[in-house]
């Protein structure tokens, strides 16, 4: 089971160096150049496969997307995978920006 976070809770966690966050955009390329949350890892989903090693396994991973479907199926993955420590944004981007950070724009 991947835990899923709420938008606040990861901002918070990404605010505190001890807790090894690595935000990690599932999201195409289009949809990154439309909006992002820094800093974070840019792999889309369709290239996660063949990318996968450049996810490190010492760090907490918080998978997002645009609402966050994409991103529960991504961390599904990787903790199948042996990945540790993976959580979903709940909301993905779209979330985050109602929540947290405004300037970020919605689409």
């Amino acid at each position: 089971m991947v835990d899923q976070l709420e938008p606040e809770e990861v901002a918070r966690l990404m605010k505190d160096p001890s807790a090894k966050v690595l935000l990690l955009d599932v999201r195409e390329d289009d949809e990154r150049a439309a909006a992002r949350i820094e800093p974070s890892l840019h792999i889309p989903m369709g290239r996660l496969v063949h990318r996968a090693s450049e996810i490190p396994r010492d760090r907490r991973i918080v998978v997002y997307c645009h609402m966050g479907g994409r991103s529960q199926m991504v961390a599904s993955f990787l903790a199948g995978h042996g990945h540790p420590d993976v959580a979903n944004l709940v909301g993905g981007i779209d979330e985050w920006s109602q929540k947290v950070d405004p300037a970020i724009p919605r689409y």
